[in-house]
């Protein structure tokens, strides 16, 4: 075994690649400056974690800048865009308005899509009735009656507003801070910024339901870049787990393969990456050995994690009937309870289904089917296990829907657009105030009249949160500090806070 390793090793020296060109010319000294800068600047960014991760696990929620009041997140992000006006945002008076146009004062020439442009636009109310919840009686759709039953645990922010008006902007501006594809997502960001808490499991996982009740033809993609790493080291990307087979993909051994022979493989791939990294000093081979020495750890803690048998019958039936069906929301929303449990930093669930451009009553009604009971038990579950104090449980979508029809409209068949000017969000738990909302629309869920809240100040909130400031949390690329929330102004939203 020593002799291949050394075999191995010394054909690795003899590689001649532009590194190694590089080393061996007059920029040989460079290159090796270079090589040991990187190497130093990783060292001491793996020392900073590993003594974050320490004080985290000893109750010390320092954060990164401040004093942190939520240890971690649970981002709950419904694709393709909810109804505000048929879920959260109750406009009683548009049923007197029913087919009416809606008043040019109000659109007052704002950017509409191009699937209504030059259309006329005529008002459409909420087929659907609300009633009031909770101590302070918030009015909320009768589509979420269980998350009626956990109101005085959340915030509602109806002032939400997005730059984007169409879904793959608007997904990514969510996700990572901007329109613009490449960028980091918010997870790789947290990751980045206060490192591990789980040595055993990845620090932010994404989960993808697998079927939903909505929108079935009308479906956009979920791409990568959404948990991506962007500019920063790719050891912060998510890690998507799978809804059937191995739950990563590729982390059984294969036939044939038992764990003290992957050991010793994994021995050996290391010292020949180690090798390689001194010689190139490139530091992504640094995250290549963390990430396989992560990867022969979660053959271990993985199965344990995605394994329900203890969970007991009544925790089950919280969640729902679906939550027996592997990649349905309900499951998911479990999965990611237990995964906060074991102190993974973030999870992030993405729902699809939401773009309801006809037919919405219809559809609408299944996808509150998928997520009002999953979403409730998610908090009630966190809060019975001490756990909501310092999980943050945020839910959204990248905007909101027009109060004007698109399609046929009776009064109890509709459609509407994209709508970025206002949305509803919420927060649950982590340091949020439960039992309000922030936020006032118009008349016609059309306009933000007070405090508004820009997807920028959302994310500037969960950074907030978690002990980090928005504006100091940055990565050097392209000659510029990189943050999430961009170089435009970003508040994080004081009010909500307890």
């Amino acid at each position: 075994m020593k002799s291949s390793q050394n075999a191995a090793l010394q054909t690795l020296t003899n590689l001649s690649g532009r590194r190694q060109f590089l080393q061996q010319s007059g920029m040989g000294l460079g290159a090796a400056a270079l090589g040991s800068i990187v190497a130093r600047a990783q060292a001491n960014e793996a020392k900073s974690i590993d003594k974050q991760a320490a004080d985290l696990k000893a109750g010390e929620m320092e954060g990164l800048h401040f004093p942190a009041k939520a240890k971690r997140v649970i981002f709950l992000f419904m694709a393709g865009a909810p109804s505000q006006m048929d879920l959260f945002d109750y406009k009683p008076e548009l049923a007197k308005q029913f087919k009416q146009p809606l008043p040019p004062s109000v659109s007052n020439g704002q950017r509409v899509t191009a699937m209504t442009r030059g259309k006329e636009q005529i008002i459409a109310p909420s087929m659907f009735e609300f009633s009031r919840h909770g101590e302070n009686g918030i009015h909320l759709s009768e589509l979420l009656p269980h998350l009626g039953t956990v109101i005085d645990d959340i915030c509602l922010i109806r002032s939400t507003h997005t730059d984007a008006i169409n879904h793959d902007p608007g997904k990514t501006l969510f996700c990572t801070g901007s329109e613009i594809a490449g960028k980091a997502s918010l997870g790789s960001w947290l990751s980045y910024g206060l490192g591990r808490m789980n040595e055993n499991l990845p620090d932010f996982i994404v989960l993808n339901s697998a079927f939903w009740s909505g929108d079935k033809a009308n479906i956009q993609a979920l791409y990568s870049r959404l948990w991506g790493s962007g500019y920063l080291p790719s050891k912060h990307q998510g890690v998507s787990f799978q809804p059937s087979g191995d739950p990563v993909l590729f982390l059984s051994n294969p036939e044939g393969v038992n764990r003290e022979s992957r050991q010793k493989m994994l021995d050996l791939v290391t010292d020949l990456n180690r090798q390689h990294m001194h010689q190139s000093g490139d530091p992504e081979i640094l995250t290549t050995i963390a990430q396989q020495e992560m990867a022969f750890r979660m053959q271990a803690s993985v199965p344990e994690l995605t394994d329900l048998s203890q969970e007991t019958e009544d925790t089950l039936a919280m969640y729902g009937p679906e939550v027996h069906k592997s990649g349905s929301f309900a499951r998911n929303c479990l999965m990611a309870r237990r995964m906060v449990e074991r102190d993974v930093r973030f999870v992030q669930l993405f729902h699809r289904g939401w773009d309801h451009h006809s037919h919405l009553p219809k559809k609408i009604r299944g996808q509150a089917y998928d997520v009002d009971q999953p979403c409730a038990a998610l908090i009630r579950d966190l809060r019975q296990r001490g756990m909501l104090d310092d999980t943050l449980v945020v839910f959204a979508g990248e905007f909101g829907r027009t109060t004007y029809c698109q399609g046929k409209l009776t009064h109890k068949d509709y459609g509407r657009d994209h709508h970025p000017r206002c949305f509803t969000t919420w927060m649950a738990g982590g340091g949020v105030k439960g039992g309000i909302t922030h936020g006032v629309t118009d008349d016609f869920s059309y306009n933000v009249v007070e405090n508004p809240v820009h997807v920028r100040d959302f994310n500037a909130t969960i950074l907030h949160q978690l002990g980090i400031d928005h504006e100091r949390l940055t990565f050097p690329f392209l000659g510029l500090d990189q943050r999430l929330t961009g170089v435009e102004e970003a508040h994080v939203i004081h009010d909500i806070l307890a």
